[in-house]
């Protein structure tokens, strides 16, 4: 098969009887749920982008377009996912050189991809994975053997083409484990990037798109040193891991002391820009945080204001060169600096400062290194806010901003647990529903039972403090868990909050009339009051009593009272 007039038709023929079939019987057995939206089409432009973006390990490119596939396959499944592997399949023909011709290079490397895409995806389907899964392990699971598939697959692939060609190549070779080393690393970012595409949408790709071509770049200018490939490679762990960090704290704190022992400094500062003032968030010294107290000064003081005010990354060897600025914040054996703005959206938002007590500690090539990690932090900053905020949604009731069946059901058993631990003796639960609800709506509009429920809310809040968790239980239900509370001071609670309410007059304006106008109601409720372990050995055990001493108790004796569960 040496002889390329013999290879070349082949090649074409087995490609025109197995790829268009192939693409066929995929759509027809595994037809995608979507073909086109914004969210695929952002996936697509940093697939495309990766693809342009090689990295060179020891001279061979190394192609990571797998972080956007892999996550393409988990939302969109095979059919999808081969799309994207020919598109990239035609970026990287034109891309690399190669003493064979396109026209016999296409048809190689198309057949590849769809061989390798339909084996992996069949292997995965047939060993349990499921398309659009949001459980966690499921996910790390079958990707994880997805990914582990689609290497060996496309080495076997490659190895039985060297053997067929007669070219002495052995199986395992130096390239081989680089790119099984790369692309393993590559995986958590993959997963990363679809579970948060599934919480913020078109946000993720962009999100953490951003700080993957950034350092995809940076490893691409200065292979040619060993010191900066391991410098570079530890800067895209660290990307990784903070990528992971779900607060902004903890990006913060992650990031710091990632950056000091990175380049080995003895001092970091995370500064803040706000308000045409700098202060310190944190302060890391020899190995720890340091709590200090710092006031806050002019953003033109010392090394931060310079390096603000220029919009440029500051490296400084010795005392006597930056001995002239103001640094009254420093300590005073610091000799090497290095300083670099932290920007979000073309803002900058603060700096980084990191100082050493050797003198000429830092290189021009740390500092670049440095000033990519400071854009990394600074995007993963935004996305852990992104990510906050969608927590947040995700545990509070939109309209009373109370905390909603999720969250009650998650505290509800990890109190059980610690009542099933012994680290917690005793648990109440109150439940807790408005008497004729329904009639108010009839009566003055939704809107004004929403008003309603909200100055209830509010009421609750207040009340209970922080005796007790207040959760919306669903429509005019609430609950409070109150950890701590024998059955007797529940009740005692319960009853103070039923008389509260019923003497409170809810402002409401009525809806349904022509012209709106301000008015009061009172409303009552009926209260149920349930407590573990006596009156239940679980989290479902605990609601349905109090809901049964509710409408037994209270529904039925009249409205507008207080029952406890008894057996």
């Amino acid at each position: 098969m040496k002889d390329s007039r013999k290879r070349k038709p082949l090649l074409w023929a087995l490609w025109a009887l197995i790829v268009p079939a192939g693409l066929y019987i995929v759509y027809r057995q595994y037809p995608p749920e979507v073909l086109f939206d914004w969210e695929l089409l952002a996936f697509i432009a940093f697939a495309v982008l990766t693809s342009l973006l090689p990295l060179n390990i020891n001279g061979t490119p190394m192609y990571l377009v797998q972080w956007v596939t892999i996550a393409v396959f988990l939302k969109y499944g095979l059919f999808v996912e081969i799309l994207v592997s020919q598109l990239t399949m035609l970026i990287l023909l034109f891309r690399t050189r190669s003493a064979s011709p396109r026209t016999e290079r296409f048809p190689f490397n198309s057949l590849m991809f769809f061989v390798l895409s339909a084996f992996t995806g069949l292997v995965f389907f047939w060993a349990g994975g499921r398309i659009g899964s949001v459980e966690f392990s499921h996910i790390v699971l079958y990707g994880l053997l997805y990914q582990l598939v689609y290497l060996i697959a496309n080495h076997l692939y490659l190895h039985v083409d060297d053997v067929l060609m007669k070219t002495s190549k052995s199986f395992i070779t130096l390239d081989t484990i680089w790119d099984f080393l790369i692309t393993l690393l590559v995986f958590p970012y993959a997963i990363t990037l679809y579970i948060l595409e599934t919480s913020i949408g078109i946000y993720a790709p962009m999100l953490l798109g951003l700080p993957f071509m950034v350092m995809t770049v940076v490893l691409r200018l200065y292979n040619s040193s060993e010191k900066i490939n391991i410098d570079l490679k530890k800067a895209g762990n660290i990307g990784h891991q903070l990528a992971d960090r779900l607060t902004q704290n903890e990006v913060i704190d992650q990031f710091v002391e990632h950056v000091a022992t990175m380049f080995k400094t003895d001092y970091a500062y995370v500064i803040d820009y706000r308000d045409s003032q700098l202060l310190v968030l944190r302060t890391f010294e020899d190995g720890k945080f340091v709590e200090m107290d710092m006031p806050a000064i002019p953003y033109t003081k010392g090394i931060a204001g310079q390096a603000i005010a220029y919009n440029a990354p500051l490296l400084f060897g010795k005392k006597r060169q930056w001995a002239n600025l103001a640094t009254v914040q420093m300590r005073q054996d610091i000799e090497s600096i290095m300083a670099t703005p932290i920007s979000r959206n073309n803002k900058i938002e603060g700096v980084l400062l990191v100082g050493s007590r050797r003198p000429f500690a830092f290189s021009e090539n740390q500092l670049q290194i440095m000033e990519i990690l400071s854009t990394y932090f600074a995007v993963s900053l935004e996305k852990a806010g992104y990510m906050e905020k969608v927590i947040a949604k995700s545990e509070r009731c939109g309209l009373t901003k109370l905390y909603n069946y999720r969250y009650l059901d998650e505290s509800l058993e990890s109190c059980m647990k610690q009542i099933e631990a012994g680290t917690l003796s005793q648990l109440s639960l109150i439940m807790m529903d408005i008497d004729h609800f329904k009639s108010i709506n009839d009566t003055y509009g939704h809107q004004s039972g929403n008003e309603i429920l909200i100055q209830l809310a509010d009421l609750l809040r207040e009340a209970v403090g922080e005796e007790g968790t207040v959760a919306r239980y669903g429509g005019e239900e609430f609950v409070v868990l109150l950890p701590h509370y024998s059955k007797e001071l529940a009740l005692i609670l319960a009853e103070n909050l039923r008389k509260e309410i019923a003497g409170r007059a809810f402002k409401i304006q009525q809806s349904i009339q022509n012209e709106k106008q301000a008015d009061e109601l009172h409303i009552t409720m009926s209260i149920g009051v349930a407590s573990a372990p006596e009156d239940a050995e679980d989290g479902t055990g605990i609601i349905r009593n109090a809901d049964r001493a509710l409408y037994t108790g209270a529904k039925q004796a009249g409205r507008n009272k207080v029952a406890a569960y008894t057996k």
